[in-house]
């Protein structure tokens, strides 16, 4: 009797080899199938990057970053004085996916209304109805958003985070993809007002504008007056290269880019150690963190990786946590800037070896 049930209990082993031979051809069909995906979404962002350097000459950093920060479903702040194509960079990332596009300019007198929208009485119809405002598109430009007064500037909290609008108590959702681009001139302080602390935690990456090399700037002076009828170039040379929902598909891709816990562990570290840096009197949050890696994720789907490397936190750790730190008043006193405080920190901060 118990012959017969070792018997029963014993697997042939035809039938091991057999499920082993499955289990590795699931494998290789799934190994197939993320390679091809992953070349897709390759060739999608490559194609959206071309576009956009067509007309923005000289600043591939800062289109890398800011397309990082589209493909993360984050908020860009561009700091920058006027001239360096910030704008331009805007309009051009709108249209590689028939994005809608539009521009605010803020001012001292604009009020939360004229930005999100408000409730205007129909006569005709004997009853209110919702006027939206510029808000509800694809992609916002926040133009010198400093000059507005921090009412106006915190009108944007709510859509940025929750990607809605609430307006007379109804809540209005904007349709994805959502993104707003805020700029600001650092030189011209007068009449200007600092952006509240909550909302420039909510801008993903702060992105410093430079001048262009002189070799990048004298060809984009040979491109605009060569055969060009405006002192500018044209944002219609821009192709659309792919749908909305193309562009949604992407973000979401993104997301699930792989992170090892090593890498997360520094991400967590570096903010961390921003709260006990001497030069740094107040540290970047627990968003500053997460930011970190929704960031980087965005930089290795660009760079052809599905997964994230310890590079990609540290070169996006400048971009993130810029805004989200104040100097101490000796360092502000001495004259160093926020990224030479961190760079220095960034350096005694060990990255882990995969």
């Amino acid at each position: 009797m118990d012959e017969d049930i070792n018997k029963d209990e014993q697997v042939p082993d035809a039938v091991i080899d057999l499920n082993t031979e499955n289990d590795s051809e699931i494998q290789e069909e799934s190994s197939v199938e993320e390679e091809a995906s992953l070349a897709m979404e390759m060739s999608q962002i490559l194609r959206i990057r071309d576009q956009v350097r067509k007309v923005v000459i000289g600043q591939d950093k800062i289109v890398d970053q800011v397309l990082a920060a589209f493909l993360a479903a984050g908020h860009v702040l561009i700091e920058g004085v006027p001239g360096l194509g910030k704008t331009l960079l805007v309009k051009a990332i709108s249209q590689t996916f028939s994005g809608d596009f539009a521009r605010v300019q803020f001012t001292p007198d604009l009020m939360p209304a004229d930005v999100m929208g408000h409730a205007m009485f129909n006569m005709k119809n004997q009853e209110f109805v919702i006027r939206k405002g510029p808000v509800f598109c694809n992609l916002l430009l926040a133009d010198e958003i400093n000059r507005a007064p921090a009412k106006t500037q915190s009108a944007l909290l709510e859509v940025m985070q929750e990607s809605q609008v609430t307006i007379e108590g109804e809540s209005h959702s904007v349709k994805p993809p959502f993104m707003v681009l805020a700029t600001q001139n650092p030189l011209e302080q007068e009449g200007t007002y600092p952006l509240p602390e909550a909302q420039l935690d909510r801008f993903l990456i702060k992105v410093s504008v430079d001048y262009p090399e002189e070799s990048d700037e004298l060809e984009l002076v040979k491109l605009v007056t060569k055969g060009q009828s405006r002192e500018k170039l044209d944002v219609s040379l821009v192709e659309n290269v792919i749908s909305n929902d193309e562009a949604e598909e992407l973000r979401k891709k993104t997301s699930e880019v792989t992170v090892d816990e090593q890498v997360v562990e520094y991400a967590v570290a570096i903010v961390r150690q921003t709260r006990n840096w001497s030069g740094i009197s107040v540290g970047a949050g627990t968003r500053g963190a997460l930011a970190l890696i929704r960031i980087a994720r965005a930089m290795a789907l660009i760079s052809g990786r599905n997964f994230v490397v310890p590079a990609d936190v540290k070169e996006m750790a400048l971009p993130v946590l810029r805004h989200r730190i104040t100097l101490s008043p000796e360092m502000e006193i001495e004259g160093f800037s926020h990224d030479q405080v961190l760079e220095d920190m960034l350096d005694k901060v060990e990255a882990p070896r995969l």
